[in-house]
């Protein structure tokens, strides 16, 4: 078959010095793709052959479906791009595409925009990660029960090889993630993932980073808007010929983080347009930070009161420790139910039972901050009256509620949100 090239939109305008992405089309008889998989290719004329031929053979003995698979060539200056167009010509469902410019981001962003398959896909040309998840991790896309799709080495049942180097780089950025962006996906930068075309439509042009850190920008602001998000363990081996700048890649990855906590702070991205339509949410994130420490505030001023009008109520029965212990329980499931519904906009009652029993361990916490407050009270001043009492306890609260702000907004209601299905 002779291989024909012409030329498809790129990601950013072209200059004279630099050309647009080519690409070989598919023959006309060629049934429309159920499945789109790009494998991202700099420099990998060693590996590029066996890869797509064993992808092209395990994806026609075992997916159901059409399939393509598409070399997103950026910027290579060996034999990759000669190599890509001959295994376009030889393999029926084979295409590929050739950018001026280095990124991986810029690969699957230009290869995704110009795909109309409803699922698209990607995985590194090493093949790190066994192929027989790959019809797993596309599946719930093709039912439509899940919008994304990722590979996880974190997870429980997922078998890694690799040394401790990576291992440990690997959970230590993970945790970070999880740290500061409060995200609840495992694994950012496992490459080997899956987006539905309409998802990714919507998706792709909030995404600015064009290189290492898209993955992790993608999948952040897609949690954020409540898309659901699946996950598939894998069996995962090293590649010890990998091609990643640690270091770089790293400071790379710390200003993106930077960059796009920064606009859910502010809430500059348009977080509403992406989320699922249809069906009951079982929860739904508000954007922004700002507006949830107002929310959070606004309960926690409520709690507050509560609980002194319960301690008032109930100190002269039971003494101060038990009266503080039994006003904050209260007040605590209270503040827990309000949070999850007003402050973290969770509806339903999916996870309810778990939120309130981490939200009680939260309450153990400010137990143990206004408890151990009013024991330093009476230990220091045996004489302190009922309003040293309620200022100490106000006090205490203020710490208690700062802290437990942190630990709803991370670990009780984490981004990761769960939306009802969608129709296949």
């Amino acid at each position: 078959m002779r291989t024909v090239l012409r030329s498809v939109p790129s990601d950013r305008p072209a200059t004279a010095s630099s050309a647009l992405p080519r690409r070989a089309p598919l023959p006309a008889h060629h049934p429309d793709p159920v499945l789109d998989v790009v494998v991202p290719v700099y420099n990998e004329e060693n590996d590029l052959e066996p890869c797509v031929r064993r992808l092209h053979a395990h994806l026609g003995e075992t997916f159901p479906y059409a399939f393509r698979i598409t070399i997103a060539d950026n910027a290579s200056t060996d034999a990759t791009p000669r190599i890509a167009a001959r295994l376009a010509a030889e393999l029926p469902g084979t295409d590929w595409i050739r950018l001026a410019e280095k990124g991986r981001g810029r690969a699957l962003h230009t290869a995704w925009s110009r795909s109309r398959a409803p699922v698209l896909a990607y995985l590194d040309v090493d093949l790190s990660t066994d192929l027989a998840a790959l019809l797993p991790l596309v599946a719930p896309l093709i039912s439509g029960h899940s919008d994304i799709a990722i590979g996880t080495r974190l997870a429980r049942g997922s078998r890694v090889v690799r040394g401790p180097k990576r291992e440990i780089i690997s959970r230590c950025y993970n945790g970070l993630l999880r740290g500061t962006l409060a995200v609840g996906f495992s694994d950012a930068q496992c490459g080997f993932k899956a987006v539905r075309r309409d998802v990714a439509e919507r998706l792709l042009p909030l995404v600015e980073d064009r290189e290492w850190f898209f993955d992790t920008e993608l999948l952040v602001i897609a949690e954020r808007a409540g898309l659901r998000i699946h996950e598939v363990p894998v069996d995962w081996v090293d590649d010890p010929d990998s091609r990643v700048h640690i270091l770089a890649t790293a400071l790379a990855d710390l200003r993106g983080m930077a960059r796009i906590g920064g606009a859910l702070a502010r809430g500059g991205l348009p977080l509403s347009a992406l989320r699922r339509s249809g069906g009951d949410l079982a929860g739904e994130l508000p954007s922004g930070l700002a507006g949830q420490v107002v929310r959070f505030a606004a309960v926690g001023a409520a709690s507050t009161l509560c609980h002194l009008l319960l301690y008032t109520v109930l100190r002269p029965a039971t003494g101060a420790q038990a009266a503080n212990a039994l006003a904050l329980l209260a007040s605590a499931i209270a503040n827990t139910a309000a949070n999850r519904r007003v402050t973290f906009g969770v509806r339903g009652r999916g996870g309810a039972l778990r939120h309130h029993l981490k939200g009680l361990a939260a309450f153990l916490i400010g137990l143990a901050l206004t408890s151990g407050s009013l024991a330093l009270l009476h230990h220091t001043a045996p004489g302190a009256g009922h309003g040293a009492e309620l200022m100490t306890l106000v006090v205490a609260n203020l710490a208690a509620t700062l802290l437990r702000f942190l630990l709803f907004r991370a670990w009780v209601f984490p981004a990761r949100l769960t939306t009802g299905p969608s129709a296949p």
